[in-house]
């Protein structure tokens, strides 16, 4: 199930895991499994990445990493299937996004001996540009009536819905403000007038993908797959002046 109709959708680059994960959704629509075990399978298989990263074994890094982003899209194919979408849910599943990011990208500064100052310029850099493409998606399912447990505007803690706790909303929530605020104030000062836009035109959704973490994880998984380890943190440095280029190609056309 797609997060928007039919009409509106474009070709996202980054959820290339898609058509896997739809089966796995499917193949448990009628089980006990739930969204949130799928995204502690993914937590799983996102720490087995950074240990074949760990003993040199790049190609099984590839592997696990495509994987962790395949079950990253399943657990929300599962929630839609099963008509059980949670702000418990989709939390966890961000909050486990960024801590795995950064424990690939140490992990890889650790293996390479490289600049730890380089790190962190890629970690902003890779959290930036996906918080980029998360925004004008949000805004797209918003405008189309898509799937709405994200926010434009993660300001206020959402209300419960069915079937979950207020208290563990509120908790993750927290950690989710902690973590993800900064990056969501930077950007949306870097383009606030996106939420008025009349045109996301899905070439350019497209070209935004790219920022997806989808499409990040299989870059990284591939660039060390292929002998390339020493770039993977100066490309995301560079690849995050790309942030300032789609956002003047979208004012531009608006």
């Amino acid at each position: 199930m797609s997060k928007l109709p039919k009409e509106n959708r474009f070709i996202d680059l980054s959820d290339y895991g898609r058509p896997v994960a739809s089966v796995i959704a499917n193949a448990l629509k009628n089980t006990v499994f739930t969204p949130i075990h799928l995204t502690l399978l993914f937590v799983v298989s996102g720490l087995i990445a950074v240990y074949c990263i760990l003993m040199e074994q790049y190609w099984a890094t590839a592997f696990f990493l495509v994987l962790k982003s395949i079950l990253d899209a399943a657990d929300g194919e599962l929630a839609r299937l099963k008509k059980t979408p949670s702000y418990t849910g989709r939390y966890l599943d961000s909050i486990s996004d960024i801590l795995l990011n950064l424990l690939i990208l140490v992990t890889i500064w650790y293996c390479t001996k490289g600049s730890f100052v380089f790190t962190v310029l890629a970690f902003l850099g890779l959290q930036l540009q996906g918080t980029l493409y998360n925004y004008y998606y949000v805004i797209l399912r918003n405008r189309h009536n898509g799937d709405t447990t994200s926010r434009i505007f993660e300001n206020d803690t959402p209300i419960a819905l069915k079937g979950e706790k207020q208290r563990h909303v509120n908790i993750l929530f927290g950690i989710y403000q902690l973590l993800y605020g900064v990056f969501d104030k930077i950007i949306y000062r870097l383009d606030r007038s996106a939420v008025k836009s009349t045109k996301l035109p899905k070439w350019l959704m497209t070209a935004v993908s790219t920022f997806g973490l989808g499409f990040q994880l299989l870059l990284i998984g591939l660039m060390l797959a292929l002998g390339f380890k020493e770039f993977v943190i100066p490309f995301f440095i560079g690849y995050s002046a790309l942030i300032f280029v789609f956002i003047a190609i979208r004012r531009y056309i608006n």
